[in-house]
């Protein structure tokens, strides 16, 4: 990040790991230039005009603010109202950042922040099986490592196109390897894992296969498949039913648009999602929300906390 901060920070596009990422960056950057730095980050939809004014107006006490914008093409017409001339003239010390995914739906915005010369950063998803393989490489040169394309190829094809999970295995590989990620090291940490990984124990969990997907959950975990993986999964796997079950109906293409989730995915998704209720979708976001802290140093024994996970999502899954 440039040091000082400008003004105006605009990520664009919607890939959540390269969002995510983009945001930590900034926030670290505000708060080594201030460590008492006021940071607030709110979602598009969820913004009325007058809070507005109170995050991005004048600090009485002169303190520096950084406001995270998600999803601004959903900022309604009296927020963007308000928005748009901090945008193009932000209070002393305060910066905004605004995540917009590109189209056209709230493209005044986008145009706005632009015109006021923000600092543009792309985080638009990856598509092509190219643009991952390249991201693969850059993790794993970022973190100290190296790939041949053999080794690569192997780690992509066991993996898939889940931007998150490629990382998270990347930075595996380069602290298992010490740094030579190679074929036999790719291979080995693989194995077993085309049946059982981190989203095969969550297939199993999610549509209340309690007792398959503990079976898997075992085995996930004695050939090595880490703890936070396969919360991450379960947690990929709730959320995922929970965006489709609350969307509504409508064809895979048009609720991919409008989530912006791949189309598979969302089919996936909404096969998974029969059976669940609204009490027990939200029971079952708690659960993960719990597991992502015990897996992390919360819990004593990961391994039971996502035991007890899978189970309770299966009572979760059960609820009217």
């Amino acid at each position: 990040m440039p040091s000082p901060l400008p003004p105006v920070v605009l990520l664009v596009g919607e890939e959540d790991l390269l969002v995510d990422r983009a945001v930590g960056a900034i926030s670290a950057a505000a708060r080594a230039e201030d460590p008492q730095v006021v940071a607030t980050e709110r979602v598009g939809g969820q913004i009325e005009g007058n809070e507005l004014h109170e995050l991005l107006g004048p600090s009485l006490f002169g303190d520096s603010r950084l406001m995270v914008i998600r999803a601004a093409q959903d900022v309604r017409v009296a927020g963007a109202a308000v928005l748009g001339p901090y945008l193009q003239s932000p209070a002393e010390g305060t910066r905004i950042v605004l995540q917009h995914p590109g189209g056209a739906k709230g493209k005044a915005l986008l145009e706005l922040a632009r015109r006021a010369k923000a600092l543009e950063i792309s985080c638009a998803k990856l598509t092509r099986p190219d643009e991952r393989a390249d991201f693969v490489r850059r993790e794993i040169r970022r973190l100290g490592g190296r790939i041949g394309p053999d080794a690569l190829s192997v780690l992509m094809d066991a993996v898939g196109s889940d931007l998150r999970e490629l990382a998270g295995v990347a930075g595996q590989l380069v602290s298992d390897s010490g740094g030579d990620v190679a074929l036999d090291v790719v291979r080995a940490f693989h194995k077993g894992r085309a049946e059982v990984s981190g989203f095969a124990v969550s297939d199993l969990a999610v549509v209340g296969r309690s007792g398959p997907a503990l079976e898997a959950l075992r085995f996930a975990l004695e050939v090595g498949v880490p703890h936070v993986v396969i919360a991450d999964a379960l947690a990929d796997g709730v959320r995922s039913i929970a965006r489709v079950w609350s969307a509504g109906r409508g064809s895979e293409y048009d609720l991919a648009r409008q989530l912006g989730m791949p189309p598979w995915k969302v089919k996936r998704a909404g096969s998974q999602g029969r059976g669940w209720s609204e009490d027990g979708l939200r029971q079952a976001l708690g659960v993960v929300a719990e597991l992502n802290a015990d897996v992390k140093g919360a819990a004593a024994d990961p391994g039971f906390a996502l035991e007890l996970a899978v189970r309770r999502l299966g009572l979760a899954r059960a609820v009217a």
